[in-house]
């Protein structure tokens, strides 16, 4: 769709001045383009694929779900209520579109931004940069887009190359929808689709999540068990994963304010578990209850091979007016400085050493991957570092991270990509990122001898596609 501008995506994107990098990176970028996407962690609801419904307007799709979004303008003095944020149904979903379009500016220079020219572009035309001028142009293009067949959630996951998709679930989540998704008989590309959940066990094993007790009691009901006793409730958890895991589920996940792992002995376990249970424990025994939980998860995860992935570091709902007026994940999460060393010792001296299994870690404390994560990974077989994530999901943060991380933990100590998003849309785009980021850096080992440009095609491979297909088991 021309209006004379320039588009608003540039073929050399993200790639370097210098000629010679450029052209490198262009030769290796060209290698992994169109590979298949791996999506192995991120927060797409299953229910999209199993209904296969449109999308219902522009503002829902990309404004409302999206907290990258709400948080910049949120951050300049636009309410929550203004963007209708938290509604089931938007009263004027055009309206929020357009204040989004007039605050586009406060985008500039951030992933964001790339990550949203690359959809409206690539998805739907648009080459003309979206503003309070072409608002509305852009509200009816992306609208009339939304009920055509070819921008169903299925159509969409095909178009997208997507070779595997992991949503992020709770234990007491029915999964109703992923067995929906295999009953439809659904072909992506002639074979089975592969959307599959993840284990995120927050809910049941973080003592100040909201509903704790109630979710216990539901956990018990749901597999059987006596989770009144810290025994029933162990075996509640591996009925649980075993659930997830006939479902194609390969991993879990787990979102703890930090690494700290723990290992009591069994009386003392269960006497804190009482404890917390019954609302009785205070904030230390409260960490202490999570850290046991984290090595009480790597135990089961050797004995059912279910990969585990720790997302710590951040202050969750820092800002408690919001959180109390809108729930969990609304954008006022704030990173904090994380201890990996020596939260990580109770663990990695009961399991670091086992064959089956995987422990990816994630770090918002970038201050971290030269001191601890990096010479961790590159010594305990169990371990490897996921992807620059959340406030780091950056060309600057992907340069940065392999700066930091490759010198002691190399390549093949790291996971590849993944997206971790919620807005479905972004995904190609955040992948596509990840790709040119990743050639750059092997353009520049490249450009400065330090690596063959055969060896370079060979890494470039690996990390959009191999690596993250071994590390989830794929």
């Amino acid at each position: 769709m021309s209006t004379g501008a320039m588009a608003l995506i540039h073929d050399d994107r993200l790639f370097p001045a210098d000629p010679t990098m450029r052209n490198i990176a262009r030769r290796l970028y060209a290698e992994v383009r169109d590979l298949p996407l791996i999506c192995p962690h991120g927060h797409t609801q299953a229910s999209w694929f199993a209904n296969d419904e449109a999308f219902p307007d522009p503002a829902k799709l990309f404004v409302q779900p999206d907290h990258y979004i709400f948080r910049m303008l949120y951050s300049q003095g636009i309410t929550m209520e203004e963007l209708e944020i938290g509604a089931g149904e938007m009263k004027d979903p055009r309206r929020v579109w357009r204040i989004f379009a007039e605050n586009y500016y406060l985008f500039r220079g951030t992933p964001t931004r790339m990550w949203l020219d690359y959809s409206f572009h690539e998805l739907f035309g648009l080459d003309e940069r979206l503003s309070g001028a072409t608002a509305d142009l852009y509200y009816d293009v992306i609208a009339e887009r939304l009920k055509t067949p070819e921008f169903r959630p299925r159509a969409l996951y095909e178009r997208f190359r997507i070779e595997v998709l992991a949503t992020t679930d709770t234990p007491l989540d029915s999964l109703a929808a992923h067995q929906a998704i295999r009953d439809s008989g659904w072909k992506a590309r002639g074979v089975d689709p592969r959307i599959v959940p993840a284990f995120r066990p927050d809910s049941v094993v973080d003592p100040e999540f909201a509903g704790f007790a109630e979710n216990l009691a539901k956990l018990g009901q749901m597999t059987g068990e006596d989770t009144g006793t810290w025994k029933g409730y162990l075996r509640a958890l591996e009925k649980a994963r075993a659930r997830f895991k006939a479902l194609g589920c390969t991993s879990t996940d787990h979102g703890h304010p930090t690494a700290l792992t723990a290992d009591l002995p069994v009386a003392e376990a269960s006497a804190l578990y009482d404890a917390v249970r019954l609302g009785r424990a205070d904030a230390r025994q409260q960490e202490l209850f999570r850290a046991q939980m984290l090595t009480e998860m790597a135990r089961m995860s050797v004995e059912d091979g279910l990969v585990m992935q720790l997302h710590p570091g951040s202050f969750r709902n820092h800002n408690r007016k919001i959180y109390e007026r809108y729930g969990r994940d609304v954008g006022a999460d704030i990173p904090v400085a994380t201890d990996y060393v020596h939260a990580l010792h109770p663990l990695l001296a009961r399991f670091g050493n086992e064959k089956n299994f995987t422990m990816i870690l994630f770090t918002l404390d970038e201050t971290t991957y030269t001191r601890e994560l990096a010479p961790l990974a590159g010594h305990y077989p169990c371990l490897r570092l996921g992807p620059p994530w959340w406030f780091h999901d950056s060309p600057e943060g992907m340069l940065r991270f392999r700066e930091q991380v490759t010198e002691t933990a190399g390549f093949y100590n790291t996971v590849g990509f993944n997206d971790d998003t919620r807005a479905f849309l972004s995904i190609p785009a955040r992948h596509d990122v990840a790709r040119r980021i990743d050639c750059v850096w092997l353009a520049r080992l490249v450009a400065e001898h330090r690596l063959d440009e055969d060896e370079a095609v060979e890494v470039a491979h690996d990390l959009a596609y191999n690596l993250v297909r071994k590390a989830y088991k794929l």
